[in-house]
């Protein structure tokens, strides 16, 4: 039992606009078929940011304090991070935030393998709650690093309030370097989360599959199908959910009802203009030193310094 899925999922699905936080996409085979889908031909941002972050790690590293100490948020696999631990030999110690402890701790000893004289101090927990870097690196200089383009999963306010809370914990003078995907024609954005395999159906899907087997509900995978969508006035991938007919779900000890048609709003994935990035980094308490861009279909890479 997951108290806190389960708290979210009765939650979202109370509201008029049924909901699921996108947070509960990962557990393990989450997190595989996400890996698989990077390497899909449809979806760009993972393979044109890798190649964006080669080009330029020389320019980042040399933006970073020495023995500075790395935090990345939603680290992951922490595979781009290798990106920048290899042109910034002088960081002091790396610092993974991931809410999935078995996914981090697996990562966290694959760097600490490879990069021997590295500090590596992994913390579990979901960034963007409360969480506490260790004390043993107080009076480091800090480096923030969220790539990725997972800021666009966030709502405006949920985004800006993530921004001001790294801001708080990575401490003045700090940089944190801040991958974005960037508005482009629709066709391309839509391709990208319905790739021809159907992997991202699986992704979606997979988080009533979850609540299935964590939280004893009883979701019929048959009865839902997936959906993206380009949403033009808030500039966003939508991700649903879509119930194929009218049926009764039950979690713990409520139950729901769906019409057919109705949906479970997943995820957004935002897409960024200059301004956009520029309005958000200000109401965070950063400004934007530089953003770098990579060749079509363009994703970006912003360096913010604390304002």
């Amino acid at each position: 039992m997951n108290p806190a899925f389960e708290r979210d999922l009765i939650e979202g699905l109370s509201r008029a606009q049924k909901t699921i936080p996108p947070k509960w996409f990962y557990d393990a085979e989450g997190s595989r078929l996400f890996e698989a889908i990077t390497g899909t031909p449809e979806y760009y941002p993972t393979r044109q940011e890798t190649a964006l972050l080669t080009r330029i790690a020389p320019e980042l590293a040399a933006a970073l304090p020495d023995g500075a100490v790395l935090v990345e948020f939603g680290s992951g696999a922490s595979e781009k991070t290798r990106i920048l631990l290899d042109a910034a030999p002088g960081l002091r110690a790396y610092v993974p935030v991931d809410i999935s402890a078995e996914a981090l701790a697996a990562a966290a000893e694959r760097i600490a393998s490879d990069y021997p004289d590295l500090e590596v101090a992994p913390v579990a927990g979901d960034f963007m709650g409360r969480i506490t870097l260790p004390a043993k690196l107080a009076g480091s200089p800090r480096a923030g690093f969220f790539p990725g383009s997972t800021i666009g999963n966030f709502s405006p306010d949920e985004a800006a309030a993530f921004l001001a809370s790294a801001r708080r914990w990575l401490g003045d003078g700090a940089v944190l370097i801040l991958g974005v995907d960037l508005v482009k024609d629709p066709p391309v954005l839509t391709a990208a989360y319905n790739d021809a395999q159907g992997l991202t159906a699986r992704f979606n899907l997979n988080v009533l599959a979850r609540a299935n087997a964590e939280l004893g509900a009883d979701f019929d995978l048959g009865g839902f199908e997936h959906r993206a969508m380009w949403n033009p006035r808030d500039e966003r991938i939508e991700m649903h959910l879509v119930s194929t007919r009218d049926q009764t779900v039950r979690v713990g000890d409520q139950t729901f009802a769906f019409a057919a048609g109705e949906t479970i709003h997943t995820e957004n994935s935002h897409k960024f203009t200059p301004q956009r990035l520029d309005r958000l980094a200000r109401a965070g308490a950063w400004s934007v030193r530089r953003v770098w861009t990579s060749d079509a279909p363009a994703v970006g890479v912003a360096l913010l310094e604390a304002a």
